[in-house]
């Protein structure tokens, strides 16, 4: 888990593995329930508009942010990604 570049994150974009996390959620809460495949609580986040795929619109205005700051944890295939960073601790 740790910062991410535009650049590092535009294959994962390209290949539709990027998925937002909302600022309200635990990043690594989420990245647990994930590797666990934990499809309830997946879902609900879902359905509560806590979790989803970038639109095209978020996409082409990170390509055009002069700066952007976005936290990443890969839980693999997926690219989880929170705006802003998060301080991480040891």
């Amino acid at each position: 888990m740790g910062p991410i570049e535009f650049s590092d994150l535009r294959p994962h974009l390209v290949r539709g593995a990027v998925i937002i996390v909302d600022a309200s959620l635990d990043l690594l809460d989420v990245g647990e329930a994930v590797a666990r495949d934990d499809k309830a609580r997946v879902a609900a986040w879902i359905e509560a508009g806590l979790l989803g795929k970038p639109s095209l619109e978020t996409i082409a205005a990170w390509e055009k942010a002069t700066t952007s700051a976005w936290t990443a944890l890969v839980v693999q295939p997926f690219v989880l990604l929170r705006e802003g960073l998060t301080a991480q601790t040891n």
